[in-house]
């Protein structure tokens, strides 16, 4: 079990509440249809896209690269680096994660490894 380090009073009973209700979900169609209810488009690109470039960073691309691929500037992807790094181990828990979950748990989306912007 990961402890979390006490940075400020983020981790409340509402935000304690709402990780239970997420490890609840049983699929991706359940966790697609709760995420889409709790947040508003552009706060799902956000969270979509910071989990892209953790994934491209994981794989070693370049700060450029990755620019390129999500639209995140540098800054931000310099952020979440330091925050893959140095932060809860929330980032680093998922990835290690997502190379051992089962098969069975829950339906997977076919997607692409890292979702790109779109070609105009």
């Amino acid at each position: 079990m990961t402890t979390i380090k006490a940075e400020g009073a983020w981790l409340t009973d509402q935000t304690r509440g709402l990780f239970d209700a997420i490890l609840s979900l049983e699929s991706v169609d359940d966790a697609a249809a709760f995420f889409r209810d709790l947040c508003t488009l552009g706060e799902l690109h956000d969270m979509a896209q910071r989990w892209a470039v953790v994934r491209m960073l994981e794989d070693g691309l370049h700060y450029a690269e990755i620019s390129q691929r999500t639209g995140a500037s540098t800054a931000t992807i310099t952020r979440i680096a330091s925050w893959l790094h140095h932060g809860q181990g929330g980032y680093r828990a998922a990835l290690d994660r997502r190379k051992t979950v089962s098969p069975g748990r829950g339906k997977r989306a076919a997607s692409r490894p890292y979702p790109t912007r779109p070609e105009h």
